[in-house]
Formats: C-alpha cells, sequence, structure tokens
C-alpha cells in the first residue's frame, strides 16, 4: 500500500462513522502520538509499560479496521535506557535496532547527532565535488559560486541540525568542512594563507553555530503554532522516565535551547503561550 494512501486510510479508518469502530477510542492526544512517517508509526511512551500497553491497544484496534502489524518489520530503539525487557505482540517479542533512518535523519541509542554529522558531511561533500567544474570556473563570480554553494552544498551539509545535539566537537567538524570548501571556491590554496575570520568576510558567511541557532529557533516557532495534539509539538516536553546514570548529566537538545532562551532574557514557559 503506498505511503499516501496508508496515511490517509488509517486516519479515515479510526475517524469515520462509517467504518467499524474500534473498542479503544482515540482522542485527538492519542492520535497526536502516531508519529506517521511515510507507512510506519512511531509510539512515544515515557516507560516500558506504556510501551507495552501502547502497542497491544494499537495492534488490537488496527485489527477492527482491517489492518495487521509485521511483527518481523516493527522494531524497537531505546534510547537512553536501561530496562531491557522484550516488548510483544500476541507472545512474539519485537525486535531491536541500534539506530533508525526517517527521512534522513539518524536516530540512536545515545541520542547523539554524531552519525548525523558523519552522514551530512559525506552527503555535502558528494554534492561539492558533483560541481567542481563551476568552482574551478575562471567565467562564473565568486559571489555566485558561494550563492550556489549555500544553495547546493550547504543546504544539505544542514538538513535536519534543528534538531540535532550538538557538540563542540560536532560544531568543528562543520565549520572545517565549510572552511574548506569556501577556501578552494575563493582561490585560496597552500601554501597561501587566510584566517578564518577574513575568510568567513569575504564569503559573506556567518558562524555554523549561528546558522544552526537561526534554524533551530525557525524550527521552534513552527512547531509552537501547532496544536497540542501534534506529535511534533508533545516532543518538546517529552522525557523517559527512570533513574540516570551517575556523573554529569549529558547535554540535550532541550538544554542547548534553554540557553538560548537565558540569553534573551526570556523563559520557555513564556514561548508556549
Amino acid at each position: 500500500m503506498p505511503s499516501v494512501t496508508f496515511s490517509l486510510y488509517l486516519g479515515y479508518s479510526l475517524d469515520h462513522e462509517s467504518c467499524p469502530k474500534p473498542e479503544k477510542k482515540w482522542d485527538p492526544v492519542d492520535l497526536g502520538r502516531l508519529g506517521l512517517c511515510g507507512r510506519s508509526i512511531a509510539l512515544l511512551p515515557h516507560n516500558h509499560q506504556q510501551m507495552q500497553a501502547e502497542t497491544s491497544d494499537l495492534h488490537h484496534t488496527l485489527l477492527q479496521i482491517g489492518l495487521t502489524i509485521n511483527k518481523q518489520k516493527t522494531k524497537i530503539l531505546r534510547i537512553n535506557v536501561g530496562n531491557d525487557e522484550p516488548v510483544t505482540i500476541e507472545g512474539t517479542e519485537l525486535g531491536e535496532v541500534e539506530s533508525f533512518t526517517c527521512l534522513g535523519s539518524i536516530m540512536n541509542k545515545s541520542g547523539r547527532a554524531d552519525a548525523d554529522v558523519k552522514t551530512r558531511i559525506g552527503k555535502a561533500r558528494s554534492a561539492y565535488n558533483m560541481q567542481k567544474k563551476i568552482w574551478n570556473s575562471r567565467k562564473i563570480g565568486t559571489s555566485t559560486k558561494v550563492r550556489l554553494f549555500n544553495s547546493n552544498v550547504k543546504s544539505v551539509l544542514l538538513y535536519g541540525v534543528e534538531t540535532w545535539r550538538t557538540t563542540k566537537a560536532s560544531m568543528k567538524k562543520i565549520q572545517t568542512f565549510i572552511n574548506q570548501c569556501l577556501r578552494n571556491i575563493l582561490g585560496f590554496h597552500w601554501p597561501e594563507k587566510i584566517s578564518n575570520e577574513n575568510l568567513w568576510a569575504r564569503a559573506q558567511q556567518n558562524l555554523v553555530e549561528e546558522d544552526i541557532r537561526r534554524r533551530r529557533w525557525r524550527w521552534l516557532g513552527h512547531t509552537l503554532h501547532k496544536p497540542p495534539s501534534s506529535i511534533g509539538r508533545q516532543t518538546l516536553n517529552w522525557n523517559s522516565q527512570g533513574q540516570r546514570k551517575r556523573g554529569r548529566p549529558r547535554n540535550t537538545w532541550r538544554r542547548e535551547l534553554e540557553k538560548d532562551i537565558k540569553r534573551t532574557g526570556h523563559a520557555w514557559k513564556q514561548l508556549e503561550r
């Protein structure tokens, strides 16, 4: 079944009066927690008990409207949890995966963006190398080359960066790649030298950290305009339950955003109004 047809049929079946009504009535909040990604459905429980209950409820609900869950294709991804109890459907344990890719973004058990950063740099490097004739051309002006770099390479590099949990190491890798590309575009080759500040000024570029912060705020504003039942809105306040490991708390996307909010003199609750 095509992805769009599946999503439309699922929404129609769970809501339309002429379709068989399941025993469990899914209210807007419940439906908002069904993250539809193509043919996939993502549940966001807080603990193992909720995961098992929601999986069973969804399984029985879909059976009543003529749909079944493929137990071989359904996988579990545990992010920063110590509970290893299996999740089952009719006694069949669901398999687990170390990472999951959806719409080009990679999610893994650690919740870090290292794999995403590595993949994005690789894809951006391929996009850059495909246009070597443009970068080496003397008939095309530098400003035009920089604009092409922003639209054809930098956009590939920063795809999905709004949801990354960035670190100093990942920021350094991304900025280094951008600097290398800009030096080649502007015609600076070894042993010629130019400081990073002069390079950014000549190419009219901002620090990648500022670009990521701007994209993150744009995505946040778009998400906060959605209704409370939206899965994107709910993920802003979602957290897994349980006791964290000893040591300094890991930096998270939410903590990074809260730091930016404090710099502007605002509070998180003010943004949610």
